[in-house]
């Protein structure tokens, strides 16, 4: 009777936390945000002009146009990712925002190699047609001052 004793005082219960599911855990998931990471920064490649402007707060997010150097038209909004589109339906989709919200800000990013005078018909239309009175452009900081 006494060894049935022994044997049964010998166990004692565990107070150890198992880690190793947890750590798998967060390996799989450093994984999984390592392989979606790069995929996040989508957009239109735009290369902007340089400018020594100050930079303007605008408070709340702006809508952007982005029109890159092969004269395509992208736009963003303050929720969403940059979606492409043609003029007419960029137009019209900015007028119903601007509908909505009449203090809009629509900023244009246009790539350097663009034509001024396709950066200044956004701006005319983007202003008249859709009926936004805060349209901007976007530039790049000046490195040299």
């Amino acid at each position: 009777m006494s060894t049935a004793f022994r044997r049964h005082r010998k166990r004692k219960l565990k107070s150890e936390i198992n880690v190793v599911p947890y750590i798998d855990v967060m390996l799989v998931l450093l994984v999984i945000f390592m392989v979606t990471a790069p995929l996040l920064t989508l957009g239109v490649d735009v290369n902007l002009p340089k400018s020594s402007a100050k930079a303007v707060n605008t408070g709340e997010k702006p809508l952007l146009v982005e029109i890159d150097a092969n004269g395509g038209y992208a736009l963003t909004l303050p929720e969403g990712e940059s979606e492409p589109m043609a003029l007419d339906a960029l137009v019209t989709r900015i007028g119903v925002v601007a509908a909505s919200n009449p203090d809009a800000t629509v900023l244009v990013a246009a790539d350097q190699s663009v034509p001024y005078q396709q950066v200044y018909n956004v701006l005319v239309l983007i202003a008249n047609d859709a009926k936004v009175a805060k349209v901007g452009l976007i530039s790049r900081q000046n490195e040299g001052r």
